[in-house]
């Protein structure tokens, strides 16, 4: 057979031009041993900064052990491990655990059960969500039109409830709240019965819809209707999780309790690997044969998870995150003061937006697109996000130091400055 020239698919766009040759704590170095300073972090996977010494060392130990034991066909000691050791990080109550691989295959798999559970056919997400790509976690996912367009029809049973975002709607942050819970009523009286209504979506932080938190009374009033309703609370934790809002999980800011927990990305430092957990008398409601899948709970990536939570607990890195995201934001609203054109800075912990918008009032992606390149360019890797692109976010590992962040400010300075000249 004649060899035939094969490249990847050219629906990949790449978000900088760095070829990465390989990476250290905070940094990327390419393969002419640039120095880069990474606040992408993988879009938010390698928590404890790349190539942490003591996650290397517990994937290696597990490569030359046991690589993968497909866990319907046999068990192995990582999982059961990490199956316990979740149970101190966890919320009271959510004692069971099913492991897949990515993000949207748990967002799957809680959509599943809590179809299951209830008996119930319809969800409800919110607006500017990002739940996955695969077929009913896009259906759930309104960050942007292109994890929706041209694959239709979208599954049915979803209904799209307002997310209370306050720099969008011009409120405050409680006005904002209060507003998408009237929308959220109206919606139950008008699209979702409560009694068709199986469980509210909802991430703590919008994340590829522009990094808005969800404010408290927003999430609590959540928890009541689910409560009143007989519905399920699902929280999507898939970025938010794992110490990255300076809480360990972004809940915890709102103090309420979930039904199902949705975990991924910083779980396993990089590794793929994520799960949901619920409680036990609600897990059991899941069909015979409807858990599975090939990968789920592989033997290393469970081993990387272990290691990254001893890193996490024994280095404080859910109180770093909450301290260098405080430095952060202040780094980001000075400039902000000074560069009109970013009219909001938000979020929590190190998960940082800073939104690009016109005079009138519309997004300016090009001035947006224009300050992430230019950062780029100055070594500092940076991501937008937002419907519009007009968001660029700032996610950089929690091992992250005053220094580093403090260089990060100085780049970012520049690039604002070279993208507005």
């Amino acid at each position: 057979m004649a060899e035939q020239p094969v490249r990847l698919s050219p629906a990949l766009k790449q978000a900088t031009p760095v070829l990465a040759a390989r990476g250290e704590g905070a940094y990327i170095y390419d393969e002419d041993d640039r120095r880069y300073l990474d606040f992408t972090a993988g879009i938010g996977v390698t928590s404890t900064g790349h190539c942490h010494p003591r996650v290397v060392e517990a994937a290696q130990r597990q490569v030359a052990t046991l690589v993968h034991g497909q866990y319907t066909t046999v068990m192995h000691r990582p999982l059961l491990r990490l199956t316990e050791r979740l149970g101190s990080v966890l919320p009271s109550g959510l004692d069971r655990l099913f492991f897949v691989n990515a993000g949207s295959e748990a967002v799957e798999a809680a959509l599943r059960l809590a179809r299951q559970a209830t008996g119930r056919q319809n969800v409800i997400a919110f607006q500017g969500a990002f739940h996955g790509r695969t077929m009913a976690a896009a259906s759930m996912t309104t960050s942007g039109v292109k994890i929706r367009a041209g694959i239709g029809p979208l599954m049915p049973g979803v209904a799209v409830a307002p997310f209370p975002y306050a720099y969008r709607y011009g409120m405050t942050e409680e006005e904002a709240g209060a507003f998408a819970l009237r929308e959220l009523d109206y919606l139950l009286a008008t699209v979702s019965s409560p009694l068709d209504t199986a469980a509210f979506f909802i991430e703590p932080v919008l994340g590829e819809g522009g990094y808005v938190p969800a404010p408290a009374s927003f999430l609590a009033g959540l928890r009541e209707r689910a409560d009143r309703h007989g519905a399920l609370l699902v929280v999507d934790e898939v970025q938010t999780g794992f110490g990255r809002t300076g809480r360990f999980w972004g809940h915890e800011h709102a103090a309420v309790r979930p039904d199902i927990l949705i975990t991924a990305k910083g779980l396993a430092s990089g590794f793929p690997l994520s799960a949901i957990a619920a409680p036990d008398e609600l897990m059991e409601r899941a069909w015979p044969g409807s858990q599975g899948g090939t990968y789920g709970g592989n033997a290393v990536a469970c081993a990387a998870a272990l290691a990254t939570l001893d890193v996490i607990e024994e280095e404080g890195l859910v109180k770093n995150a909450a301290q260098m995201g405080e430095r952060l934001r202040e780094g980001l609203v000075r400039v902000a003061d000074a560069h009109p054109v970013i009219g909001d800075v938000r979020g929590l912990g190190l998960m940082l937006g800073n939104e690009f918008t016109a005079p009138d009032g519309s997004p300016d992606t090009d001035t947006a697109a224009r300050a992430q390149r230019a950062a780029v360019e100055h070594g500092l890797l940076l991501l937008t996000c937002g419907p519009h692109g007009n968001v660029v976010r700032m996610i950089p590992p929690l091992i992250v130091t005053e220094e580093q962040v403090d260089a990060a400010m100085d780049v970012w300075e520049r690039a604002v400055a070279d993208a507005t000249a």
